[in-house]
């Protein structure tokens, strides 16, 4: 379901779980290798990659559906997860090979920078067509990695962004070619991996304070 390895200073966590939706058992394995990670002691980085055609599709509906009293601890677990991404004492880049949507396109920015594959898979943000809301930390994080004007079109209209819409609204920093993804993303890591981690994750944390403190806040509104 998840692998982690480590190459050289950049840490490449592999979702390996079909649409990697975030179920019970897909959250304890991400959060398990993020303890990993943040136990890094020296030069550090890392990158996140799906397999397949999904990079995620976010929250796992169909076991929410089945187990609806859990909720708001089950939200606030995938804000953890937002927020931890978001924390991390290194650079973080994600290797979108494929569909970032809903929670898992909120995955991938909480990151610092995404690389996004041209020639298949859409980042979008399909709520207002799920009949959803955002909740206040998930509002908080898009603001905070989007332009007001992108964020509002991705939020209102559920716009399936591909790799050159994307580039072009500064949802992902650069695209490549399917097989360029992850190695371009592991190389741009591997260039920022000699920051100090401390002071990375202090000046992120003072980047996106609001989306921090809302992440660590009240679930629902």
């Amino acid at each position: 379901m998840i692998d982690l390895q480590r190459d050289g200073d950049v840490y490449v966590l592999r979702f390996d779980a079909g649409e990697n939706r975030f179920g019970p058992d897909f959250l304890d394995a991400v959060e398990d290798a993020l303890g990993t990670v943040e136990k890094n002691d020296g030069p550090g980085a890392l990158v996140t990659v799906g397999t397949g055609k999904f990079y995620s599709n976010g929250l796992d509906l169909d076991w929410l559906g089945a187990d609806p009293d859990r909720f708001e601890d089950y939200l606030r677990r995938v804000h953890g997860l937002y927020a931890r991404v978001l924390s991390l004492p290194m650079p973080t880049i994600a290797a979108l090979n494929g569909h970032a949507f809903a929670g898992g396109a909120m995955l991938a920015l909480a990151h610092d920078f995404a690389v996004m594959r041209t020639d298949r898979g859409f980042f979008c943000l399909p709520e207002v067509d799920l009949g959803l809301g955002f909740t206040p930390g998930m509002n908080a994080l898009i603001r905070s990695r989007l332009s007001t004007t992108v964020a509002h079109e991705a939020m209102i209209t559920g716009r399936r962004y591909k790799a050159g819409e994307a580039l072009a609204a500064g949802i992902v920093q650069r695209a490549a070619a399917e097989d360029e993804v992850l190695p371009g993303a592991v190389a741009w890591a591997a260039s920022l991996a000699g920051k100090d981690g401390k002071t990375v994750a202090r000046i992120r944390a003072d980047l996106h304070r609001p989306a921090l403190d809302a992440l660590n806040g009240p679930v629902l509104a």
